[in-house]
């Protein structure tokens, strides 16, 4: 009865173990509260109840993932149950449905645990190569980024396979490498990675492997190869083009704005007009869908400046009604993408203009930098946007270098804003700091203020001797171009350094510069003409001037058209026939209208003769009629050469009435009349506020 009891208990004990995994504590338990002791024999019968359920033991054990270990009470019970155990196996050998039915006898923990390697072992056998690929990839890509040159990306290439993201990151290193070489060195480059056999192998898995591309992988692999001078009508990047078409709908933002930049470089063909039409239409199917502001300004850069205008438009219109959710990112962000279409919208940048003005101090250095240069690709010009930029650089005058101050000048200048306190600021700091600048800052700085018509108040002598002195100590170095530009600007200002004319009249210099077959040969000849006419008029030296004489501009005949409006308010104001019109002087200088006063600037005299006009009782008074270019914005100051055009004819015995034409046709006919008589008969300045206020 005690052997029945126990054995139940015990069964019962080993199924609670296997369902909670627990066989160590469980088993141990089940014989530690069996209700009656068990002794040797007793234990010996129970384990011959057990032996046909030792089977399904094992089977659950297996099953479950468990490992069960058996400990004995004493010494004693397990020598016991050894020899018992041996006794019913030796017993039960001969009976075949015992064989069948009975399991081997337990394993012990370490031959368990032996057991189950095996099952693991392939596991961790499959394991071991995908730890391989993965230290392979991240060796590979951190070699990547140390590779300095497209030769090194492709012998890094050549020792591993080429699977399709590895040739779209190649092609990408190659490229970017390449951005900020030089010509020369490019040249020297490109041949290396032609002739380097490893490139011809990425061409090759690019174009079998370009269907399993991402679309960003797609967009910037045919970027590359379109930068880096590979034929458009080459199979690769053909097939790009053919499988970029096929997936376009799938193409997000980044990869569209990528896609974009590279049809921008492409020539017309065939697969390049169809996919740029493709991009246009997937656009403008999405305009109604788009609620974000950068996805908006995403789709603007994405079709490029040959969209249709009606395309523009309607982007534009989308982005007008967006415009209260416009961060300053998103207004500074909206310039260069308006410069990506060449879409001038007025109005939508007047009102991000207005948030940059109000917001001027958080935003940094290159932002501001965009914001002009787009300005001026745009042919935008927003005297108070410029002039808060140019207010904001001043008062933090002390945190800019040198040459961030160059370069906002530099676009200054190019946008025609003459700000006169950063002018007089910066050139007082040149004056003190002159050994600092670079050549290519000096002819930047004589640039700007040549072309603006500026000079320091109070340093004027010492401003143009520092840069002259720095700018002669690069002559043995110095190009023939650039020996040019610099004089000119020297001569616009009115300065002339003898070092770098001597050099610039050398005979090979002059011949350098005249070749016929250069590019810049006919800007040249005119800038020639213009140092010639500035030694002739400004400059005593006759030797100097004998030298260059012959430096006149074959092709330079300037427009022999007068105003209109202009010549018909000098008749109301003179009387006809009083005044010579479209005068041409020898030196190539035009004059608008020609008149002859006396000497008291009383009256006017009908058209002399050359002889009489140039005597002492005559006053000769030249019109000149210059355009709204013509002048600094906002103002009526005049730009560089207008100015010595003003000092030559000056010089020429002329006294100057300058018009500015755009304003003065806003005029009434009486202020037109009125704005000419106060000019020529030397009365006081009219107080008419569009015409000589200046900012």
């Amino acid at each position: 009865m005690n052997i029945c009891t126990s054995g139940n208990q015990l069964l019962r004990n080993f199924r609670l173990c296997l369902n909670n995994s627990h066989l160590q504590s469980s088993s141990l338990w089940g014989l530690k509260n069996c209700k009656s002791p068990i002794n040797p024999s007793t234990f010996k019968n129970v384990h011959q109840n057990l032996g046909s359920t030792s089977y399904l033991f094992n089977r659950c054990a297996t099953r479950q993932g468990a490992t069960a270990r058996f400990y004995s009470l004493d010494k004693e019970q397990a020598q016991e149950l050894k020899s018992t155990s041996g006794e019913q196996t030796s017993s039960n050998t001969d009976n075949p449905v015992l064989n069948k039915t009975q399991s081997p006898p337990p394993l012990s923990y370490r031959q368990q645990q032996k057991e189950a390697g095996r099952y693991l072992e392939p596991l961790a056998e499959d394991a071991e190569p995908y730890l391989q690929g993965e230290r392979q990839r991240e060796q590979f890509y951190d070699l990547l980024k140390n590779c300095n040159s497209p030769y090194d990306v492709l012998d890094l290439a050549e020792n591993y396979s080429l699977t399709w993201r590895r040739v779209s990151n190649c092609l990408t290193k190659i490229w970017e490498t390449t951005k900020k070489m030089s010509d020369d060195q490019k040249r020297y480059e490109r041949k290396l990675m032609f002739e380097h056999p490893v490139f011809e192998q990425l061409c090759q898995q690019a174009m079998k492997d370009a269907g399993k591309m991402r679309s960003v992988d797609l967009a910037y692999s045919l970027l590359a190869l379109v930068k880096l001078g590979v034929s458009q009508r080459s199979r690769v990047v053909q097939t790009l083009l053919r499988v970029i078409q096929e997936h376009l709908n799938d193409f997000d933002e980044k990869s569209l704005s990528v896609l974009a930049n590279c049809l921008n470089d492409m020539d017309s063909d065939k697969n390049a007009d169809a996919l740029k039409a493709g991009l246009r239409l997937l656009v403008e199917t999405r305009i109604p869908k788009i609620k974000n502001v950068v996805a908006l300004q995403t789709m603007m850069r994405c079709i490029g400046k040959d969209a249709p205008v009606s395309l523009k438009r309607k982007l534009e219109y989308k982005a007008l009604s967006m415009l209260s959710q416009f961060s300053l990112p998103n207004s500074q962000y909206m310039f260069t993408t308006l410069a990506a279409m060449d879409f001038n919208s007025s109005t939508l940048l007047d009102a991000c203009s207005s948030k940059i003005i109000e917001n001027i101090h958080g935003i940094p250095f290159w932002r501001l930098i965009y914001v002009l240069q787009s300005s001026k690709d745009l042919q935008y010009r927003n005297a108070a946007l410029f002039s808060a930029i140019a207010e904001y650089v001043m008062s933090t005058f002390d945190m800019w270098s040198n040459k961030q101050i160059v370069l906002f000048l530099g676009l200054f200048c190019d946008l025609g804003l003459r700000h006169a306190g950063l002018m007089d600021t910066f050139a007082e700091k040149v004056t003190e700091t002159s050994e600092s600048l670079t050549l290519r800052d000096v002819i930047n700085i004589l640039k700007s203020y040549s072309l603006l018509n500026h000079l320091p108040k109070n340093q004027k002598q010492q401003f143009l001797e520092s840069l002259s002195s720095v700018f002669e100590t690069y002559l043995p170095k110095i190009l023939p171009s650039e020996l040019l530009r610099g004089v000119y600007y020297f001569c616009v200002l009115g300065c002339f350094p003898q070092s770098s004319l001597d050099k610039l009249l050398q005979e090979d210099i002059l011949n350098e510069l005249l070749l016929p077959d250069q590019r810049t040969h006919g800007a040249n000849e005119r800038i020639l003409h213009y140092i010639n006419l500035c030694l002739e008029l400004d400059h005593s030296a006759s030797t100097t001037v004998a030298t260059i004489t012959s430096a006149k501009p074959s092709s330079s005949s300037p427009s022999m058209t007068v105003n209109p409006i202009v010549l018909s308010a000098l008749k109301r104001c003179l009387g006809d026939e009083v005044c010579q019109q479209g005068v041409l002087l020898q030196n190539d200088y035009f004059i608008d209208f020609q008149i002859t006063l006396d000497k008291d600037r009383k009256f006017v005299l009908q058209s002399q003769s050359e002889e009489n006009s140039q005597t002492e009782y005559f006053q000769r008074v030249a019109v000149l009629c210059a355009p709204v270019s013509a002048f600094c914005l906002g103002t009526t100051h005049p730009k560089g050469k207008l100015a010595m055009k003003m000092r030559h004819l000056t010089g020429l015995g002329y006294s100057i009435v300058l018009v500015p034409a755009q304003e003065f046709e806003k005029l009434q006919e009486n202020e037109q009349v009125q704005f000419l008589k106060t000019r020529i008969f030397a009365e006081p300045e009219p107080t008419l506020a569009a015409i000589s206020q200046e900012t």
